[in-house]
């Protein structure tokens, strides 16, 4: 699926950084996707988008999953 979308789809190198500079580079990188930063825990729908990008956190505002399209 996410090999349908627009751009890069995978941001491995963002885990563990600030939530504040995740979002700042995947919609700089990829300017089709919305980022939407969540803290683990949080339930969210299932649903795949290729224009959202969920930012998983913890409560430190630390990347704890690696972002990608869905």
């Amino acid at each position: 699926m996410a090999s349908d979308c627009q751009a890069k789809s995978s941001w491995p190198e963002l885990l563990g950084a600030q939530a504040r500079v995740a979002v700042v580079t995947i919609e700089t990188q990829n300017p089709y996707v919305d980022t939407q930063v969540v803290l683990e825990g949080t339930p969210v729908t299932k649903d795949f988008s290729c224009s959202r990008v969920r930012v998983w956190i913890d409560q430190n505002r630390i990347v704890t999953r690696v972002p990608v399209i869905g």
